[in-house]
């Protein structure tokens, strides 16, 4: 339940508010509103700070962490892959009020998003009260300890590159069972600069060393069985490396 409610007009102010240990920060609001179980909390509303918007420099892309995921569907600046996946995120309702910072906050097992953004080696800027910092997000999701009060600002990754992705749901618009993506830059590196990531073979998106696809011990669940998702993952990564080393941009 939100206690108080807070809009500020600096990313100053917004620190500072976010250091109280009732403070949960709004982007879109879409997790924190839908946690019907959340105690007493104060919200430190984003929305003032002009944290929003693409930009296109020397083959990177570099989007503000409040840019509302529709926005990532429709610029031409994002890779075609990342903005596929965006629109898979959720339906047009949610993608209107949700944001990629908020996006990758809620750190959802199942999000095509994130894993797309893991294989592209998207980098986090993140604020503290005493410096601005730069956070692979496979740190971050290796250890959400490092977003602690900060407040992100941006994500970065490259807009150039051969990349694919594939996935395996019940129908093609249930959330994946299993599913892959792969990038590799522009310049035609050596196959093992190649990086894959996937969901749905451990408890959030990874990147995943394709020659130890057999060592995975994804998770069970009504949808399969750990060795059907492992089955599942050397089939889709096989599918976009194969893509990608071909030199097709999907």
């Amino acid at each position: 339940m939100i206690t108080e409610y807070f809009r500020p007009l600096t990313l100053e102010e917004a620190l500072a508010l976010a250091s109280r240990p009732d403070a949960v920060i709004i982007a879109g609001g879409t997790s924190v509103n839908a946690d019907a179980g959340r105690s007493g909390a104060n919200a430190v509303d984003l929305q003032a700070l002009g944290l929003e918007g693409v930009e296109s420099r020397n083959g990177t892309i570099r989007i503000g962490a409040m840019t509302l995921l529709q926005d990532l569907v429709e610029s031409d600046l994002v890779p075609d892959v990342l903005r596929n996946l965006a629109r898979r995120e959720a339906p047009s309702t949610i993608r209107n009020a949700a944001t990629i910072g908020g996006t990758i906050g809620a750190m959802d097992p199942e999000s095509e998003l994130l894993a797309g953004l893991l294989a592209y080696g998207a980098i986090v800027t993140l604020a503290t009260a005493d410096s601005m910092t730069d956070h692979s997000l496979n740190d971050i999701l290796s250890d959400p300890g490092l977003i602690g009060r900060g407040i992100m600002t941006a994500v970065t990754a490259p807009s150039t590159g051969f990349a694919a992705a594939d996935r395996t749901g019940r129908t093609p618009m249930d959330r994946p069972i299993v599913m892959a993506v792969a990038h590799v830059s522009a310049e035609g590196a050596s196959p093992g600069s190649v990086r894959l990531a996937m969901t749905g073979v451990a408890p959030l998106p990874v990147i995943v060393d394709s020659e130890r696809i057999g060592d995975l011990d994804p998770p069970s669940d009504f949808r399969g069985s750990s060795e059907y998702r492992r089955r599942l993952a050397s089939v889709l990564a096989a599918r976009v490396l194969t893509t990608v080393g071909g030199g097709e941009q999907a």
